[in-house]
């Protein structure tokens, strides 16, 4: 029978107090992982802290900061110490089509997931390649292969994650170190409602019609947190041992039927009209 057991193991997971990093976080516990969560939220965390520890026994510390600011990810690995998993997950790109952009805020967004996830995963993989072993999984999003202009820079960002995991997960294997990505789509948590807010204003100038775009996603639905959550796990787990360099989709399709989830303004103004 088939485990996902990682007892004696240990994981950082970034923007871990809510949504796909609170999702791992359970599954990681469960799975007997000791964990060091990160997050600007401290509430949530020691709320996560109090939950995982009691319900599964682990070892559960917590590092509430913001990971945007200039330092914070040598901060966090300097407190952490050697992990055999990073789950990067802390990334917050915004959306909208290109004349909406406000820059300070694209940059922060990229400081935090783009450059951010390049930097933990340096300074992470250095400890990794000296302990022998290791596993880096990075939460990316299916926009980054399926381009959105009215998410363009989130698609930016995304295809540049894709390819950082792609370019250090091809030679990783030869330092005992794996790289692999996940591409969620749309999932079911408090950002994919801001993002698809913003996607209804795109589509059809009004925010309160966001939940009309379940209607052309496979299922009627998006996924759900534990779904990533447990792509991860089985990622992270001996069972990919042969698995790095690899970004793997999880968005029901929507990335290989392609427009799925976009509207463009001559169809929107025709919605709009009828």
């Amino acid at each position: 029978m088939i485990t996902l057991d990682l007892t004696g193991q240990t994981a950082l997971i970034t923007g871990a107090s809510q949504g796909i990093g609170l999702a791992a976080a359970r599954v990681f516990a469960q799975a007997g992982c000791n964990l060091h969560l990160s997050a600007r939220n401290e509430d949530a965390l020691r709320t996560a802290q109090a939950e995982l520890s009691a319900q599964h026994k682990v070892q559960v510390t917590v590092h509430p900061m913001d990971l945007a600011q200039p330092g914070a990810m040598r901060t966090l690995d300097a407190a952490v110490g050697d992990v055999d998993i990073l789950i990067n997950n802390a990334g917050d790109i915004p959306a909208g089509p290109i004349e909406s952009l406000d820059f300070e805020v694209v940059r922060r967004g990229f400081a935090l997931k783009v450059l951010g996830y390049m930097e933990l995963s340096q300074l992470v993989y250095a400890r990794m390649k000296r302990i022998g072993h290791g596993v880096i999984v990075n939460d990316i999003g299916n926009s980054g292969e399926n381009w959105d202009a009215n998410y363009i820079a989130g698609s930016t960002g995304n295809a540049a994650v894709m390819a950082f995991t792609k370019a250090l997960g091809g030679v990783s294997l030869d330092d005992g170190i794996r790289v692999v990505g996940v591409n969620p789509g749309p999932v079911a948590t408090d950002r994919m409602v801001k993002l698809m807010k913003r996607r209804a204003v795109d589509n059809w100038g009004d925010e309160t019609r966001w939940e009309e775009l379940f209607n052309q996603y496979p299922g009627g639905r998006p996924a759900e947190a534990s779904e990533v959550a447990e792509l991860m796990l089985f990622l992270a787990s001996p069972h990919a041992a042969y698995i790095t360099g690899t970004v793997v989709t999880i968005d029901g399709g929507i990335a290989a039927r392609g427009s799925i989830i976009k509207t463009s303004k001559k169809a929107a103004a025709a919605a709009t009209a009828n």
